[in-house]
Order: structure tokens, then sequence, then C-alpha cells
């Protein structure tokens, strides 16, 4: 018998609080993050681990602690049932967005029931670029690849953003966020992390701490700060430290369900997902995809820009999300505070493998704040790519 089409149900989007550059996780391993994470997930659910069917768990640097299936791992490490399957996800940036993608699309089918999509990314112990490996000359004789903050570069002049611009964004980001933390706004989606932290006056005592709170927010920063800072890709450049993405550690998970295993389990969906894009765009150039992935997934579910009441857009750079502004027409949007209202990647910090799935949890969040329907997030990729996805709240 064929399986019958069913909703995607959002029944739980959770987080770990976000840890600065050697910082508070920097003391501790990612699948032990991780498995914090997805245990405080099924807990407050009341579900059995045993239930959930496959991990689908985005990493981009997949060595070292990051290496051997960090999606198997997380599930054994967390004590489940060797039962559960994982799988690790590789689409850069996107990746977690993509483990949603996964998710979805396996719920949908009627293959699984009931999966975690998520991610995780310790930039502190497993640097970003330590996976680096060659490529085929063929790409290279086709394509300038450079690094992404050329791009960001390339990307300011070629949408005429002045320095001025990708630092006015950027300084918001950190008020928004701080706002955020200050109201409360994340403490739903906040999993606490419980790790043994080195003494301050010594160097071999370790005292078990709670983390609940994000750490990469600069609270005093000001726009004249931001502006005595020098170009970190190119000589007078206007791409820096403080309008780029912070460097950060973190994990995030989301609950999939489909309605019968939902209903079987007594669970109560918080939202579903109702469509899906991906865009490829030229790999030089490379950050500007968002605004297709969005209009595909947009027309899957069947909906306009006007329907979206939240709209959350990774802050990978500053020039990202002016070119996205741009080209989507959203800029009073963003100055209402429709987009990216409690921060981002710039202010909070962009795990990469764990972003997709964090900005899933803050979007769920932030639509049951306001009591709105619909939302959707967005990411771009490097090499050329974007993803989307939309949600619907319940």
């Amino acid at each position: 018998m064929a399986a019958q089409k069913t909703d995607a149900l959002i029944v739980d989007a959770v987080r770990s609080p976000i840890g600065k550059k050697n910082g508070t996780l920097s003391h501790i391993r990612g699948d032990d993050v991780s498995a914090q994470v997805i245990n405080g997930l099924v807990e407050r659910n009341g579900v059995d681990p045993g239930e959930v069917e496959d991990l689908q768990w985005g990493c981009v640097s997949q060595v070292d602690e990051q290496a051997w299936n960090t999606g198997r791992n997380t599930a054994l490490a967390a004590g489940w049932p060797v039962s559960v399957c994982g799988t690790t996800v590789d689409r850069q940036c996107g990746s977690s967005m993509q483990s949603n993608f996964n998710a979805a699309a396996a719920v949908w089918s009627g293959q699984l029931d009931l999966v975690v999509a998520g991610g995780v990314e310790m930039m502190s112990r497993v640097p970003m670029g330590s996976n680096r490996g060659s490529m085929s000359d063929a790409v290279y004789e086709r394509f300038d690849i450079v690094m992404q903050g050329i791009s960001a570069e390339e990307i300011a002049a070629k949408w005429n953003l002045s320095r001025e611009d990708l630092d006015r964004y950027s300084y918001e980001s950190h008020m928004r966020a701080a706002r955020a933390i200050d109201e409360g706004r994340f403490d739903k989606e906040i999993i606490p992390i419980e790790l043994d932290l080195p003494a301050p006056d010594s160097g071999t005592t370790l005292i078990r701490t709670r983390f609940a709170v994000d750490e990469a927010v600069r609270r005093e920063t000001t726009v004249e700060r931001m502006a005595s800072l020098q170009p970190a890709f190119v000589p007078d450049g206007k791409v820096t430290a403080g309008n780029s993405s912070q460097i950060v550690d973190g994990s995030a998970a989301v609950l999939v369900a489909s309605e019968e295993k939902a209903s079987a389990l007594g669970l109560e969906p918080r939202a579903r997902f109702l469509g899906f894009g991906i865009a490829g765009v030229d790999p030089h150039l490379m950050l500007h995809g968002n605004p297709q992935a969005c209009d595909r997934a947009l027309a899957k579910a069947g909906l306009t820009w006007d329907d979206m009441e939240v709209i959350e857009v990774n802050e990978a750079f500053a020039s990202v999300v002016l070119q996205f502004l741009a080209d989507t027409n959203l800029g009073e949007r963003w100055e209402a505070g429709d987009v990216n209202p409690n921060g981002g990647g710039i202010s909070l910090g962009h795990p990469l493998g764990a972003t997709g799935a964090r900005m899933t949890a803050t979007l769920v969040s932030e639509l049951e704040r306001r009591n709105a329907r619909y939302g959707i997030a967005a990411m771009c990729i490097g090499f050329g790519q974007a993803i989307a996805g939309v949600v619907e709240r319940l």
C-alpha cells in the first residue's frame, strides 16, 4: 500500500546557547553539546528516543571531533538506542536547513514518521576550513574561486552598498539581539548546556557550569567603533570583522513528525513546513542566491512575500542581507522589524552546520510571540547556492 501524503509537522525546535569564539562552549565537544540538545528536545516533549527513526545532522567541517558521521555519533553519545540512525549533511552554510528539508521530504513521502533534523559546528575546536581539500582543475577553468569575504566585497560594490550601510546594519543586529535576550525572546528555544569549566584562578580545578545565554552579542558596540575596524579581506575594502558573521560554537535541533505519529504519541506540534527552495548561482559571486531560493520556496508553498510576517535571512555578511533586501524590495520590512527582528549571524554568531536549525527555532518562537501565521528562513551558501524554507505556525 502506497504511503499517504502527510504534513511535516514541527513538533518543537530548540538550540544550545551560542558560545563566542574560544568562549564557554569551547570546553566541550560538539557531539556532547548536540547530545544535550537532542535529549532536551525529546525530554520536554515526552518522546521516547527509541521512537526517533533518524537524525539528519548538518556539519560543515567534518574532521577531527566532527568526523566519523557526527550525526550517528550524536545519537550514540546521547544514550539513545542503537536503532536510532544518523547521517551527517553538508550543504555548507545551509547544512541544517538541508537537514530540515531532508526530514520534511522523508515525512511527506511517507518513508519516515519521526525525525530529528539539526546540526552542529564547534568553530573554536574544529576551525572553519580545517577539512579543506583540493578542487578539480575543471572548476578553476570555469570559475575564479575566491574566499567568501571577497564575494561579500564584490556584492557590496555591485549593489552600491557603502561601508556606512554595512556598519549601520550590523550595529542594529547587535541591538536587536541584545533586546531579544533581555526580553526573554530566546528562552523557549534554548536548551541550557551543562559542562565543566576551569576555575578562574586555577588551571586544574573544574567547576560544573550551566550555560544558558548567548554570549557573542556585543552590547556595548557603537557605529563609531564599527567604523574604526580595518577591512578584513582587501585593503580599502568595506567588509570587516564587525559587519561579518561571528565565528562561534553551537548546536540546534528540530523534531519533525508525520500527522499520524504526532497523534499516536500525543504530541502538540508548534508549526509545519510548507515548502523549500534551493538555488544555484555564480560560484564566484557566490552569496547572492537568497531571493531566488525564497521565490522557489514561496511558490512551493503557494504563498507570496505579503504572506510572510517574519523573515529570517542569515547574516553571513551585512552586504548579503542588504543585497537581499534590495532585490526583494523588503528594506521597509527590515526597518519595521519584520526581517531578522532578533539579530542574526552578525550578533548571535553563525555556527555553520547549526545555523539553519537555529534560525528555524528562532522563527517558530517569533511567529508565536507575534501570534503570526507564516514565516520564511533563508541562507546563502558557499560556492554559489542558497536555500530557504517556509513555515506555518499552528
